[in-house]
């Protein structure tokens, strides 16, 4: 018992598993809130301007650089 190298225990926690598939992520560098502000800037303006349903490309582009960034969203 806790004997389990760091490393591998590391990257058991940065597994996800899907299906048949093995993804790897890492962990975040900074706080979701700070993470994409330029995508998270143009999405709440489309949203507050258009309403959500009419910013679907933007809140897609926010989700997509946040996974980048390491979230699980």
């Amino acid at each position: 018992m806790g004997n389990a190298p760091v490393k591998e225990v590391a990257q058991a926690a940065a597994a996800k598993v899907t299906g048949t598939e093995i993804q790897v992520t890492e962990k975040p560098k900074c706080k979701a809130c700070c993470a994409c502000p330029e995508t998270k800037k143009a999405r709440d303006a489309c949203i507050v301007e258009n309403g959500e349903e009419n910013c679907t490309d933007l809140i897609e582009a926010h989700k997509k650089c946040m996974r980048a960034q390491g979230f699980n969203i």
